[in-house]
């Protein structure tokens, strides 16, 4: 009897170890903002247009919707497409704050209010632990490649147009309209 309690003993401290090396190996796996590797998100299948004074503008984006995503962000990254970018989609409008701690590549980041319209543009340094804030309550914020606002147009006030954007609805916000997006063209 006691032979067959050792032995059960030996095989669940194995399992217990198998599901530990295994849980080990699993959260290592994936990219933290601590571990300098970059993050890379899958691109949603449909492109964020951007509806400027001389057209639309469409884009491939990563969504980083959640905290540990959007702490990440494009650090780490080294490049990027010109008609790639990452949207940060925040639950409730509020003030927010990004620095370029650990990101080695200009970038462009456009502040984007609840109802999808640009309330700031600003320009990142790379590595720089500078505050890029809009100063008002934004919900999604979208990183582009430095000099790609400026070079499509897009400016204070253009309108966004993606499933992610035109989905939500928070405090006095009706639901968006899904048939009114507007045709999305190439740069």
């Amino acid at each position: 009897m006691a032979h067959r309690n050792w032995l059960t003993a030996g095989i669940m401290c194995a399992i217990a170890a198998v599901i530990v090396a295994a849980s080990a190996f699993f959260y290592f796996q994936v990219p933290s903002a601590a571990d300098s590797r970059a993050m890379i998100l899958p691109v949603d299948p449909t492109p964020l247009v951007v509806a400027t004074k001389n057209g639309n503008r469409s884009f491939s984006i990563e969504i980083a919707d959640t905290e540990p995503e959007r702490e990440a962000g494009l650090m780490f990254r080294d490049d990027m497409a010109d008609d790639h970018g990452m949207l940060f989609v925040f639950e409730i409008p509020q003030q927010v704050s990004f620095w370029m701690k650990n990101t080695p590549m200009p970038l462009d980041l456009i502040f984007i209010g609840q109802d999808g319209k640009i309330r700031a543009v600003k320009h990142g340094e790379p590595q720089s632990e500078a505050v890029i804030s809009p100063g008002v309550p934004v919900r999604f914020v979208l990183e582009l490649k430095a000099g790609t606002a400026a070079k499509n147009g897009i400016e204070y006030d253009d309108l966004l147009r993606h499933p992610a954007v035109g989905t939500v609805s928070g405090p006095g916000m009706p639901p968006a309209d899904k048939g009114d997006s507007p045709n999305v063209n190439s740069n």
